[in-house]
């Protein structure tokens, strides 16, 4: 740390990504990516034309993107915001609406800390029940913005949509953020409610469900104040968010409903062949509703089978946190790769 940092950020502790190998060794199944092509329709729409058009500034209203998830969903466009990612949506959300603080689990995605010390948000971490799910008690009639995973980033437990609006309805002078970067695996969005409440922020991505992390397009839908005041962030920090290309592509994907449909089905076929066979080998899995499982062995630590997996060409993701340690974090891949990860667990423990 340099002598000009701002002292206010000096316990500032980033985010920390999952592994991307560059040399591409590896099997990944670490960073919950989408194991299947990007839509054909949408990578088709990227012409000489749009890639010529990079010379200009991209479309600072996402316009095309933004009617795309609107038509999808059954909203107007000025429920909708777009931005680089879905963290990008989360910075905001943090930003305009964090002046009383933010409530989360104590295990969940981890950037939620990072953004609120970024933004001198004071937090409070609330912890999971013992069977990892989400005890919305602790939340109701908070003043704090609430910020709720669903399914929970690092748990794929999905919450059921009445609990849901049991926190929305229950403190309408605060803003309650629910995060749905894995719904299409399993959950029911609660964007149907924007329409009800006019406190909740709903934010979704295409890294996931419409294979386009590397695009880095997500988005918020909200009622149409709430989206003015994230636009009013946006356009304070940078207005042509999101590039020419990843706007193409992500209009056309939202299009796109028939594949988007067949890659869903076929993760989530291999999410349960994947928790089978898992519990097969012995190992202990959390109900997932999301493009990927945590999966808990008492033969060996989820440090050392990570470890192990990595020295085979298989990457996982393991995390430090006291309550999740013992466990991994595996994307469903395709079944090939499944095979391969089952066929090296088995070697590492001797089956």
């Amino acid at each position: 740390m340099s002598e000009y940092f701002n002292k206010n950020l000096s316990a500032l502790k980033p985010y920390t990504p999952g592994e991307q190998p560059q040399d591409m060794r590896y099997i990944k199944l670490n960073t919950n990516e989408n194991p299947y092509f990007p839509s054909k329709y949408a990578v088709n729409a990227v012409t000489q034309s749009e890639i010529q058009n990079l010379r200009l500034y991209s479309d600072p209203t996402c316009g095309g993107v933004a009617g795309a998830v609107a038509r999808f969903y059954g909203i107007d466009n000025e429920n909708v915001i777009v931005t680089n990612g879905s963290d990008e949506a989360l910075a905001f959300c943090f930003a305009a609406f964090g002046e009383n603080g933010a409530a989360f689990p104590d295990v969940t995605y981890g950037f939620y800390k990072v953004f609120a010390s970024l933004f001198n948000v004071n937090y409070n971490e609330i912890p999971l029940n013992e069977d990892f799910t989400i005890d919305i008690f602790p939340y109701l009639n908070s003043k704090s913005m609430a910020v709720i995973a669903n399914p929970n980033a690092q748990t794929g437990i999905y919450m059921p949509l009445n609990e849901v609006e049991k926190l929305i309805s229950s403190n309408k002078n605060r803003v309650v953020i629910v995060d749905e970067a894995y719904v299409d695996f399993g959950g029911e969005s609660a964007v149907k409610l924007i329409k009800k409440y006019n406190n909740l922020v709903v934010v979704q991505t295409f890294s996931k469900s419409r294979s386009l992390a590397g695009a880095r397009v997500g988005f918020a839908m909200a009622c149409k104040e709430l989206i003015a005041d994230l636009n009013r962030v946006k356009f304070s920090f940078n207005p042509y968010n999101v590039n020419r290309l990843s706007l193409v592509l992500a209009a056309k994907a939202m299009s796109d409903k028939e594949y988007f449909n067949e890659c869903v089905d076929r993760i989530v076929c291999s999410r349960e062949r994947l928790i089978n066979l898992l519990n097969g080998l012995g190992f202990s899995t959390l109900p997932s509703s999301a493009n990927f499982v945590m999966a808990k062995s008492g033969k060996i630590g989820g440090e050392q089978l990570y470890l192990q997996l990595k020295s085979k060409g298989v990457l996982v993701r393991h995390f430090s946190d006291e309550r999740i340690k013992d466990f991994v974090r595996i994307t469903v891949g395709t079944d090939e790769e499944i095979d391969i990860l089952i066929e090296k667990i088995k070697e590492i423990l001797n089956l």
